[in-house]
């Protein structure tokens, strides 16, 4: 497989296999949640007998994917907890017990060889209410970025946000200059980049002194920082979807931040289309796999929409 920008109907381990090595950037996905819906399709993931074999599914799908990867590429997973109803976890879950799959599954995907580079969590303004009374409503999911090595590509710079407090006053203390760029600081060569400094051709300066000049991009300078691991997402409805839809706004940061410009997001559990739309509306290609049929017809439908303006 090698079209760019394609929604494909099909299980998502085969569809898989036909793409190449090294040539997804992301991946950005939500699988199907354990034991919550049936989507009346043979070999759908979700509905296995226990905890344990949807995790081992679901393994095998990642490990897929990790294949597909660059050697920089990323891999943004949304997944949310469920409830013990039965015996049906696996055994280690009394009934009402929270089952912990974010954890298994990320624990399981480390050991498969998978970094887990960080644990966001989103918070949902707009939660739905729950009737329970003997715990507070849940108000949140989880989203892992895991890589393919310790060096990936990471756009921090496209997802910062505003800096709180932000006034665009220089810190006590220190002296002003005609523009950013004309401000020089003095380097602690054993607390920058472990001992030297990288100069702007890319080669490695090990001296103590080391002057490098600031770029503006302070959070005193710019009123922006780097982006905060509690992400503040409503959820967002589609009113052709019979089902829960990422949020555009949720996914966005991973694109922006996970690709290259110009380069292949994939999903495998594409759902309704939403990382579609988003990879196509910031200039990305994209792969989408869905093995019901219904769901990839709606998510051309609606990526024809959002092309048409």
């Amino acid at each position: 497989m090698t079209e760019k920008s394609q929604i494909v109907t099909g299980d998502a381990l085969s569809v898989l296999r036909r793409i190449s090595d090294n040539y997804i950037d992301c991946c950005v996905t939500s699988p199907p949640y354990y034991g919550l819906r049936d989507y009346g399709i043979d070999g759908q993931i979700g509905l296995e007998r226990t905890v344990d074999e949807y995790i081992y599914n679901l393994v095998g799908v990642f490990r897929e994917v990790r294949r597909t990867l660059r050697p920089d590429g990323t891999l943004w997973i949304n997944i949310a907890d469920t409830y013990s109803q039965s015996r049906r976890m696996g055994g280690y879950a009394k009934k009402k017990e929270l089952c912990l799959i974010p954890y298994r599954l990320i624990l399981e995907l480390q050991k498969d060889g998978w970094y887990v580079r960080q644990d966001i969590i989103w918070n949902k303004p707009n939660a739905m209410p729950e009737s329970v009374k003997d715990r507070c409503t849940k108000s949140h999911e989880y989203i892992f970025l895991l890589t393919k090595s310790d060096r990936y590509y990471f756009d921090y710079e496209a997802i910062r946000e505003p800096a709180v407090g932000f006034n665009n006053r220089p810190p006590a203390g220190s002296r002003g200059a005609a523009t950013p760029n004309q401000r020089k600081r003095k380097g602690n060569a054993k607390t920058f980049r472990g001992g030297g400094a990288y100069t702007n051709h890319g080669s490695f300066n090990n001296s103590a002194d080391t002057e490098r000049e600031s770029h503006g991009n302070s959070e005193n300078e710019t009123g922006l920082r780097n982006r905060r691991s509690v992400w503040n997402v409503a959820t967002q409805g589609y009113s052709k979807a019979h089902f829960a839809t990422f949020p555009e706004k949720l996914i966005e940061p991973c694109i922006l931040a996970g690709c290259r410009p110009a380069g292949i997001v994939l999903d495998p559990f594409i759902g309704s289309g939403t990382t579609a739309v988003v990879a196509e509306k910031n200039g990305r290609d994209f792969i989408g796999i869905d093995l019901n049929p219904e769901y990839t017809e709606l998510s051309k439908e609606r990526l024809e929409s959002a092309q048409e303006g």
